[in-house]
């Protein structure tokens, strides 16, 4: 069981991710002394929607090509409607998820993030929660459905939106500091 201030965490976003969900765990879990990677598709800043616009730039700390879950304690994928989305069809980023998964790793998706969740087979059978918008995804996944600003279940963490950033953001220290989770392959 890793003490937060010993954990690595990965966070995996693209251009069109929700701005605070990206920098609220970021900035946070950094606050606690853990190390935080952002990885991004190419290695390049990645520009932020913040309310109904383009928000800032995030540099980039790796590429994903550079990425192996084995060096992680952690994987945080933010929302936004157009970074999971975008996210989804990569091949790469679903076999980043389940490598977390199937290793037992923490795993936290906020908003329409479960999206990349369901791509990778990982929510069958778990309580989840995520953007109501996108809640039956969630459900023809199999994944059970709630409307909770936090849900984890055997390390999963999901959350709705950005006013669930703060009880977000102490599940994952919390689930870390579990350690690693028993669960079947996905």
């Amino acid at each position: 069981m890793p003490a937060i201030n010993d954990a690595k965490v990965l966070i995996v976003a693209t251009h069109g991710f929700e701005q605070s969900e990206l920098t609220h765990p970021r900035d946070s879990l950094r606050g606690t002394g853990a190390t935080v990677d952002v990885a991004t598709l190419d290695g390049q800043k990645i520009r932020g929607w913040d309310g109904d616009d383009w928000g800032e730039f995030v540099e980039a700390d790796k590429a994903l090509s550079d990425v192996n879950a084995a060096d992680y304690d952690a994987l945080v994928i933010p929302g936004g409607q157009i970074n999971p989305d975008l996210l989804r069809v990569e091949e790469d980023v679903i076999s980043l998820v389940r490598n977390f998964h199937d290793s037992g790793k923490v795993i936290a998706a906020v908003c329409h993030g479960p999206w990349v969740l369901v791509e990778a087979g990982v929510v069958k059978d778990r309580h989840v929660t995520s953007y109501h918008s996108i809640a039956t995804d969630v459900k023809n996944a199999g994944g059970k459905w709630e409307d909770s600003e936090v849900v984890a279940d055997q390390g999963i963490i999901t959350s709705r939106n950005p006013g669930d950033l703060e009880a977000f953001f102490k599940k994952i220290v919390e689930e870390i500091e579990e350690g690693r989770h028993e669960r079947k392959a996905a």
